[in-house]
């Protein structure tokens, strides 16, 4: 397998396609090696349009919401992110290529000892992945400026939105099978927020965050 044909071949049929034109995160997506954050079992899958196994039931998310992801968050070299949902350690990996800090959640212990070596071995050290159960945040850390949500939740808990700063913004897909949209919530005011849904996607659905009830009284 031509590793370097096959990147090459994910950046120019699944990622651009996807409205991903941004050249700064084109550019992470050839230098950062997704293989290198790919289960052993699943390497040949690598750069293959889904979603990958990466073992406790996880999943990693497939290459053009990643790219989408990280070209929606936009994040500048001054900024601290927050992930929920490390997995393997990939997007942490692009995240930590452009923010000056990323802190990662990780509930399964076994996922958050996977991307701290996968973080290692990439040579990465402005990351860190902890065990945490992500629904709670890191609110001692915040404010962040950045929040990325690397899996589906019903909605977004305002715990978490409350440990973003003033003129920050979170990233999540949001919804229920069978309508699941990327949300983008800025942090407008102390008590104000701005909310948009530029594309619909699906993905992974992450551990312990609320699903509200579909009966209204």
């Amino acid at each position: 397998m031509n590793l370097e044909q096959a990147r090459f071949n994910m950046i120019e049929q699944q990622i651009r396609p996807w409205n991903v034109l941004d050249d700064q995160v084109l550019h992470l997506l050839s230098v950062v090696k997704r293989e290198d954050f790919v289960p052993l079992a699943h390497k040949a899958l690598a750069f293959v349009d889904m979603e990958i196994p990466i073992g406790h039931g996880q999943r990693m998310l497939a290459p053009r919401l990643e790219a989408r992801l990280l070209q929606d968050a936009a994040v500048q070299k001054h900024e601290k992110v927050l992930e929920i949902g490390a997995g393997s350690g990939y997007l942490t990996a692009l995240l930590a290529h452009q923010a000056q800090r990323v802190i990662a959640l990780e509930i399964q212990p076994e996922l958050a000892a996977m991307a701290r070596a996968n973080l290692q071995k990439a040579g990465i050290h402005n990351a860190e992945v902890r065990q945490f159960d992500g629904a709670v945040g890191a609110a001692a850390e915040g404010p962040f400026d950045v929040i990325v949500l690397g899996g589906c939740v019903a909605e977004v808990p305002q715990n978490l939105l409350a440990q973003l700063k003033v003129g920050g913004r979170l990233l999540a897909i949001v919804g229920q099978e069978p309508v699941m949209r990327a949300t983008i919530i800025s942090r407008t005011g102390e008590a104000e927020f701005s909310t948009s849904q530029p594309w619909d996607s699906a993905a992974p659905t992450l551990l312990n965050f609320p699903v509200p009830s579909p009966f209204r009284f």
